[in-house]
């Protein structure tokens, strides 16, 4: 795969283009996170941009390049979401019409922003289970229909478009020494990379990515992109089977380092900045603020910006955010126990094994035709993450038959 000169990509010239079009979004100190890591963490905000993402940037800069001859024949794009609402955006303002392929398990939330955003320019058609699966569907009606696909990653100039955050960062701060960037399918990052190589060669960026879908991390380590069997769709403005062949190269050449992040800390995160800061971030606009632990040593004393890539979460989404941020936190436990058959075993377990503070959140006998005995699924959530070894101490003194699920991911899946 032949390297590409990141001289080449031009995000100033792409500035020209997206001024007034787009917010130049703030940089804002973070006191407490600050504090916490001994540094100096700003926070870029693009989840203040018109769209609620950075993606508006690339899809606007991409389609406004295009002929009228181009424009008149159609355009089509696939999305998870946030360059959905770009490109929506984007048709709306420049009178195009335009097709958006969206994978069937997208929040309601980014459908209808979409639709808002596109009002009557554009038409949503919802395909496959993935944003890979997605784009792979919209990419053959691109062809069979002669319309223009406007990637949402691989091309360079949606790179530059998504370069244009770099030029606002060293408008808004010169001297950045760490600088931590969700990565998707690799547009933000290898945008942002491509300025700073040659802007500021002294900033480390380090790319973050969920880890049920470590597309990136796989590509960096096998020296090519590569196809993986499975992912992990929560995180869904990051979750790719594969990054692009273009944007592959770029990051190569200017991530520093490129960490996985489990998506139960995504979570934590999202939770932590809306109820200390009220800011609202999408998981995959957290990502770069949870990246944050993995470098605690390197970043002390050090100026560090976090990129907020996105805040288009739909609220429905946030009592498995919670769920997941309490598994992770290890605070939440779901057990299946097959209590004695004996009168009390239950009343036992409330009364001698669960600790003062331990509070039962689910509780389903598992065979309903002798509802006092045979096997339970509870689920126990503890005001501490240190009182769970004296709970299974508690749990083996009472001679309890049981069985961890949260262990089991099959079977977790499958009860819970």
């Amino acid at each position: 795969m032949n390297p590409i000169h990141t001289e080449t990509l031009h995000s100033i010239d792409a500035v020209k283009r997206l001024k007034g079009i787009v917010k130049k979004t703030p940089l804002t100190y973070h006191a407490a996170l600050s504090q916490k890591y001994n540094c100096r963490v700003y926070l870029k905000r693009e989840d203040l941009q018109i769209t609620r993402s950075y993606k508006l940037r690339g899809a606007y800069n991409m389609i406004s390049g295009l002929s009228k001859k181009q424009l008149e024949k159609g355009i089509v794009c696939a999305s998870a979401g946030n360059h959905a609402q770009g490109f929506a955006y984007s048709c709306n303002l420049l009178g195009v019409k335009g097709i958006v392929f969206m994978p069937e398990s997208t929040p309601g939330q980014k459908v209808n922003q979409t639709k808002m955003f596109g009002r009557d320019q554009v038409r949503i058609v919802l395909k496959g289970n993935t944003f890979d699966d997605c784009a792979a569907g919209a990419k053959i009606y691109a062809k069979a229909h002669h319309f223009i696909f406007i990637p949402p990653f691989d091309d360079l100039r949606i790179i530059e478009g998504q370069g244009t955050v770099a030029v606002e960062l060293l408008e808004q701060l010169s001297a950045i020494d760490f600088l931590f960037v969700p990565v998707g399918g690799g547009g933000l990052a290898a945008g942002i990379g491509a300025h700073f190589s040659t802007e500021s060669p002294h900033t480390k960026i380090i790319g973050a990515e969920p880890e049920g879908a470590p597309s990136m991390k796989k590509a960096l380590a096998e020296g090519m992109p590569v196809i993986l069997e499975h992912i992990d769709g929560f995180v869904d403005g990051a979750a790719v089977r594969r990054v692009g062949d273009i944007t592959f190269p770029i990051c190569r050449q200017v991530l520093e380092d490129m960490i996985t992040i489990p998506e139960g800390k995504i979570c934590s995160v999202i939770l932590k900045l809306y109820n200390e800061d009220a800011i609202v971030t999408e998981p995959a606009g957290a990502l770069s603020v949870a990246a944050l632990d993995h470098y605690a040593a390197a970043i002390e004393g050090k100026t560090v910006v976090c990129i907020i890539s996105g805040s288009n979460n739909d609220m429905e989404r946030m009592q498995e955010i919670k769920e997941r941020s309490l598994l992770y936190e290890g605070l939440k436990h779901y057990f299946l126990i097959r209590f004695a058959q004996k009168p009390g075993a239950l009343k036992e377990f409330v009364n001698k094994v669960l600790g003062p503070e331990d509070d039962i959140i689910r509780f389903e006998f598992m065979k309903k035709n002798i509802r006092e005995f045979g096997p339970a699924l509870i689920g126990i959530e503890l005001k501490n993450k240190n009182d769970y070894d004296t709970l299974l101490l508690k749990m083996d003194r009472f001679h309890l038959d049981y069985t961890l699920i949260n262990q089991d991911d099959a079977l977790f899946g499958y009860l819970v």
